[in-house]
């Protein structure tokens, strides 16, 4: 809160298995490490948002989540004081910001008729982009891609997230196997576990889908890695495993001018992470149609105001900043 009144909003998912942070951690990282560097300066500019994002950047070491949620909070604050959207101001005045970006939905990893079956329903709730894990058995894998084709037809789009599920090899079997069956996959995201870029390498050039680094990009200097090994073709920006908007849009753009395709992601996060998400894909449009569901799957918005959704359109708010104007009431359970 500033000291006009406005309240920011951010915020830190817990994802114990991709970035190891909970959210006891990030509360205490932000309360301990990260508010004392900021509370109290100065934040009527965007030269004030760089000074205190890179406080907030150099204060402790990861704890990437709890960084973007402040970083988000600042932003929102800064917005709100210049009559501004989020993404207004991360397009630096850009007057051809969309209000909307568009989203694929994922389907959990599961026996091939289940898949089916949430396929066909996520394609009549709207959606024409489905996210499919793989990688948990690399024997079943290509027949659960294939129900899934078969359940929706040619025409919605179909990208499969293995979560560094295969082994180098088991990945090449698996993906040539694919590329075989004809089933018209737009690419595979991480392979193969996050440490082994040279393995992301060594996949991408024994096959022709193109090949998505997501757990093996968190910010620039993985960026940068992945671009001189040519270990993917496209890599998944996440405010989570960047810690900044800033520095998502950096690597957005950085990608870009290397020719790499992108999207944004999201891990589980409410309203508040995935609209500030949203506002950085408006600003700087990715080149894939991202992935930004995991709010939709909520029941209830934690929070009056922000994003809504509109099938598989995310819809950013009116209002300035991140459009959020309170918490909202938890709605009473049945039975």
């Amino acid at each position: 809160r500033d000291s006009d009144g406005r309240t920011g909003w951010g915020e830190a998912p817990q994802v114990w298995q991709v970035t190891g942070e909970s959210l006891a951690g990030a509360r205490s990282c932000i309360e301990t490490m990260l508010a004392p560097g900021v509370v109290g300066h100065r934040l009527d500019d965007a030269a004030d948002l760089a000074t205190l994002g890179a406080r907030i950047q150099g204060a402790v070491a990861r704890n990437f989540g709890a960084k973007a949620a402040l970083d988000a909070a600042l932003h929102d604050l800064l917005a709100q004081g210049l009559g501004t959207s989020v993404s207004d101001l991360l397009g630096a005045g850009d007057s051809g910001i969309p209000s909307c970006v568009t989203t694929d939905v994922t389907l959990s990893a599961g026996e091939a008729s289940g898949l089916a079956a949430a396929a066909r329903a996520r394609v009549a709730d709207g959606f024409a982009t489905l996210k499919l894990k793989v990688g948990t058995d690399a024997t079943t894998d290509v027949a659960r891609v294939r129900a899934v084709r078969s359940a929706v037809g040619p025409e919605v789009g179909i990208r499969l997230d293995a979560n560094q599920g295969w082994s180098r090899h088991e990945a090449v079997e698996v993906i040539r196997a694919l590329e075989d069956a004809a089933l018209d996959v737009e690419f595979v995201e991480q392979p193969v576990v996050a440490d082994d870029v040279e393995g992301l390498a060594w996949v991408r050039e024994r096959v022709d889908l193109p090949i998505m680094a997501d757990e093996s990009c968190y910010g620039m200097s993985d960026l940068e890695r992945i671009i001189r090994l040519g270990a993917a073709d496209l890599v998944n920006v996440k405010l989570a495993k960047c810690g900044s908007l800033a520095v998502g849009a950096r690597m957005l753009r950085r990608a870009h001018e290397s020719g790499l395709g992108t999207i944004v992601g999201s891990m589980m996060e409410s309203h508040v992470g995935v609209g500030a998400a949203a506002a950085l894909v408006a600003a700087v449009p990715t080149t894939r149609v991202s992935d930004l569901d995991a709010a939709w799957w909520s029941v209830h918005s934690p929070v009056h105001g922000g994003i809504a959704y509109d099938c598989n359109v995310v819809r950013l708010p009116d209002g300035t900043g991140l459009g959020i104007t309170g918490l909202s009431t938890p709605q009473p359970t049945s039975g």
